[in-house]
């Protein structure tokens, strides 16, 4: 049988995903400039690929492009906190429920679980996290509303790692994770989709008090019913 080769990244796509491994793993942080002569050249590439990855960055609110200040990675704060997370409060939920109702597999939440439990280091660690949360919504029924809480993982991620590099909440969050998992599979839509809500309300309000009196009623009723 003749192997398949397999594809090999373009200059582009590597960049792209090497600059977003640097901010989600803080070692570009927020704020930090983004020279791309000076990633062109860690890179090994020409200035093309970098500009393209970085346009591609500012689309998913990694990083912001200003006529003056050029390219920086984008600044996180309550604000934008509170913007991303209200996102998913909404949406990510919901998706669980209807994924739960509709008994779709879990199984790629249960090994992404498994994966983040035995991490060894922060960057493999925050993706599994990454794949666990969106095993749960993808399976939705609604390919719509999939692609739109694809579209603040991104924006998620980096506030996690904010939050994380002031105050590590991996074992809090581990647990809280597998107490979503175990309702999920349990078929419990509700329960889960509840569990899920106080997670992601509970972490953005560690992370940023100040959101806890800003955030919308809808916000906060919902986190008192856990």
């Amino acid at each position: 049988m003749t192997s398949v080769p397999t594809p090999i990244p373009s200059r582009t796509q590597y960049v792209l995903e090497e600059i977003k491994r640097r901010i989600l793993t803080g070692r570009l942080t927020p704020g930090q400039p983004l020279v791309e002569t000076e990633l062109a050249a860690q890179f090994g590439v020409s200035k093309t690929p970098v500009r393209e990855a970085l346009k591609t960055l500012a689309g998913t609110g990694l990083v912001v492009m200003s006529q003056y200040k050029g390219v920086t990675v984008r600044m996180v704060d309550a604000d934008m906190a509170r913007e991303v997370y209200d996102v998913r409060l909404l949406l990510e939920p919901e998706a669980l429920r209807r994924a739960v109702r509709r008994g779709a597999s879990l199984d790629a939440a249960r090994e992404a679980l498994t994966r983040a439990d035995q991490a060894t280091d922060t960057a493999e660690r925050s993706l599994a996290n990454r794949e666990f949360h969106r095993a749960l919504y993808l399976p939705c029924g609604n390919p719509l509303l999939g692609r739109m809480l694809d579209e603040v993982r991104d924006q998620a991620a980096l506030v996690s790692a904010v939050a994380w590099a002031a105050s590590p909440s991996w074992e809090r969050e581990a647990g809280e994770h597998r107490e979503i998992l175990r309702l999920a599979l349990a078929g419990d839509s509700d329960g889960a989709a509840r569990a899920l809500h106080g997670h992601i309300a509970s972490f953005v309000h560690r992370a940023f008090p100040e959101t806890a009196q800003e955030a919308p009623e809808g916000y906060r009723s919902e986190k008192g019913q856990e």
